[in-house]
């Protein structure tokens, strides 16, 4: 499985931005999709994820500003960003996995190459 992630760019404080994860075949529904985000010199953290069966997690920091969603006929997993933050600025990356622990990065067995999301103030 291969993940093409887009969508990153340049925003201002308050803006928005949506991610994509495109798979180059049918992920989706039968792999778990995770975000997670790197900032300059810090760890890479999770952001949130979409289960196989649909279920969808946010961390609390981003949890009313963003949205995970998928496209099936797509094979498209997207992550809709409002409100967004310069602390919000990282490279963005999806990941797909069947991990129970959605928030750990080992139990993902293919990633995206980032998309860089930079949040201006």
């Amino acid at each position: 499985v291969q993940l093409q992630a887009s969508g990153g760019g340049l925003v201002q404080d308050g803006g928005s931005l949506r991610l994509s994860c495109a798979a180059s075949r049918r992920t989706a529904s039968i792999w778990n999709v995770g975000w997670f985000r790197q900032a300059p010199g810090k760890e890479r953290e999770f952001v949130g994820a979409i289960r196989m069966s649909g279920s969808i997690y946010n961390v609390d920091s981003v949890k009313g500003r963003f949205t995970i969603s998928r496209d099936n006929a797509k094979n498209t997993v997207y992550l809709q960003m409002n409100s967004l933050k310069p602390e919000d600025t990282a490279v963005y990356y999806c990941a797909a996995g069947r991990s129970v622990v959605l928030s750990d990065p080992s139990g993902y067995s293919y990633w995206g190459q980032g998309t860089l999301v930079t949040v201006s103030s």
